[in-house]
Order: structure tokens, then sequence, then C-alpha cells
């Protein structure tokens, strides 16, 4: 049995992670697929869930305060953003989290804390690190993958090709991978910081990497919904949150 002093120095190593939550304007609330909360848990970490909070101040002292964070999926990026109108087939916007997570990117790119986007997390690191975004994938990009698959979402519709010598290649030491899929927006033209990590068949940019930082990795999979079935999908979590103790 552990000591009580044994206990506290094992909690103590457990990072803490910041996870931008999704919002219904319906019902003005804020929530959170369970499986980004349960992830982190189960790769070793503590989950929080962020308010929306957008002044300069607090959202500066959130990038200081927490170990890591999840900038997690839901509706579609302004494409003011990305500096181009939004066209008819573009899908509902986020006022609250538009405005919000942007600053907070860049002040948590500033702390240089490890980041984990995903879905629309990585189509915002995308943005604004100065790349675009398909607005609809069926309109602009014609795709031969099933991108947005029907629920549930818990198996694999596609593969992506891993390239070599990435930190995506590093976790899973193989070729490919088998991933979920559920969007019609994605990475256009690929930000000139940013490095590709996989591919699909069809050639849409699906992992992301920014050399430059700590730890800056963006997939447009969701492996918060597949992990539990996917052990590859499980040593994504796990990878982000040890990056998170260091």
């Amino acid at each position: 049995m552990l000591e009580n002093d044994e206990k506290e120095v094992l909690m103590m190593n457990k990072p803490v992670i910041a996870i931008v939550p999704l919002y219904d304007q319906e019902r003005d609330s804020l929530w959170m697929h369970p499986g980004y909360m349960d992830g982190v848990i189960e790769a070793g970490g503590i989950p929080v869930m962020l308010s929306l909070v957008n002044d300069d101040v607090s959202l500066k002292e959130t990038a200081h305060y927490f170990d890591g964070f999840i900038f997690a999926g839901g509706d579609d990026l302004n494409p003011e953003l990305y500096h181009q109108a939004k066209a008819e087939y573009c899908g509902k916007l986020n006022q609250k989290r538009d405005e919000m997570e942007p600053k907070l990117l860049k002040y948590v790119l500033e702390a240089d804390k490890p980041i984990l986007g995903i879905c629309r997390g990585i189509q915002l690191l995308n943005a604004c690190l100065g790349g675009t975004l398909y607005q609809d994938l069926d309109q602009q990009f014609h795709p031969t993958c099933i991108h947005r698959q029907p629920a549930p979402y818990d198996h694999p519709s596609h593969q992506v090709k891993i390239v070599e010598n990435t930190p995506l290649k590093d976790i899973l030491n193989q070729e490919t991978l088998m991933v979920n899929s559920c969007h019609h927006q994605a990475i256009c033209q690929l930000a000139p910081a940013l490095k590709p990590m996989a591919y699909s068949d069809d050639g849409l940019v699906e992992a992301v990497y920014l050399p430059d930082k700590k730890y800056v990795i963006g997939y447009q999979w969701h492996s918060e919904m597949i992990y539990k079935k996917s052990d590859d999908h499980l040593k994504l979590f796990k990878d982000f949150v040890d990056n998170c103790k260091k």
C-alpha cells in the first residue's frame, strides 16, 4: 500500500489539461463530449473544461496556469480568420469561440505549452498561423474518401498515410492509421509554419505539427470518440499527456 506522502507525489505528477468547451447557442450553455475528458483521464491527466472568458489578462493567465491545452471540435470557423468571405455552403459559426480561441492560442503558443487540436482545433491552428480551409469539401474538393461518416463515430471510415520523420511516425511506428471522420471542412493551403504528418488517400492533410514549439499537434479525426476501441488512438492521447508532464 502507498503511504499518504507517496500518493500525494503521484497526484502532483498528473498534468492538468485545459479543454476549450463547445457552446450551444440555442441553450446558451457550455458542454463537452465526454471522450475528451475521459481520454485525458485514461492517459493519466486531469481534464478541466474552460469558460469562454475573452479578456486578454484572463487568457494570458490561463495560458500560464495549465500544463496543456486541447482545442476541441465544434462549429465551423469564421472564414474571416483566414481572410475569406463566408460562402453559402459554410456551416454554422460560433462567435464566442471564434473570438476567444485565436487569442488563447496566441498566448499558449507564446508560453510554449503543449497543444492538441482536434477537428476544428487543427483547422484553428492552420487558420491562425496563416493557412486556409476548404469551406465545404463536397463543393470545393470533391473527396473520394468518407470524410463525413454517419454516427456512431467509434469506428474508422478511412485510412491515412503517415509521413516519415514526423512525431506521428515516432508515436505509432507504422505507415498507416485507420481513422474516424466527421467533418465537411479541412485544410486547403497549409500554414507556412506547420508541417504535415498524415494524408488521406484523396490528398487531404489529416495531421500537422509545429516544429518550432515544444508540442503542437493537430488531428483532423476524433480520437476522443474511438480510443476505447483503438490502442493506436489511445497512444495519441497518452503521448500528448506525457508531454504535458515535462
